[in-house]
């Protein structure tokens, strides 16, 4: 009894002192010298707009610990207005796939504006990919594929995340994409 009482002391011990990741999952980044985002979006032509501001009783992020929660974000265009329409009727994959990017330059623009600097960000932690789209239509994930293969261009593995992408029948003022992220940080 005494020795099963150890041995799980033991284990517990080592469990408390080790960090608990899955077959596919990272442990914490450590720094690296050569990590800064917003060298990458410089690199890839990018410039991030001001952060929208909300339209309602909302605001664009909250954050909670070492834990930042963007509000959905759409596919807000530079001049005003967004790319709008479902996918499959309106818009083809690849036009989805292209809304769903934009849609993630603005959720990096409101990164920007509540971190103040993008090498804050840890990690994308989890993605929430809506698509507008016609009931028959199958290929939400190649649309929020334009999201997270951004994140990934910008925050290399740190932008590798856990995601769902769903079809909705609508999404608000019509637009094609929103999408809604949870971000470790500093």
């Amino acid at each position: 009894m005494k020795n099963t009482f150890l041995f799980c002391l033991a284990v517990l011990a080592f469990s408390c002192n080790s960090e608990v990741t899955t077959e596919n999952s990272q442990p914490a980044q450590t720094a690296e010298p050569d990590y800064d985002p917003e060298a990458k979006l410089k690199a890839l032509g990018i410039e991030l707009p001001e952060a929208a501001t909300p339209v309602a009783n909302y605001v664009n992020a909250v954050r909670t610990g070492n834990l930042l929660f963007l509000a959905g974000k759409g596919p807000s265009l530079p001049g005003g207005g967004y790319i709008t329409g479902k996918v499959n009727a309106d818009l083809t994959v690849e036009q989805g796939y292209e809304a769903a990017r934009l849609t993630g330059i603005n959720q990096l623009a409101v990164l920007k504006a509540e971190l103040g600097d993008l090498k804050k960000v840890k990690r994308i932690v989890k993605v929430l990919g809506m698509v507008n789209c016609t009931p028959d239509f199958a290929n939400q994930p190649e649309v929020v594929n334009g999201f997270s293969d951004l994140m990934v261009e910008v925050f290399g593995e740190r932008g590798k995340h856990a995601r769902s992408a769903v079809g909705m029948g609508s999404l608000p003022r019509n637009i094609a994409v929103e999408v809604e992220m949870i971000v470790e940080v500093e």
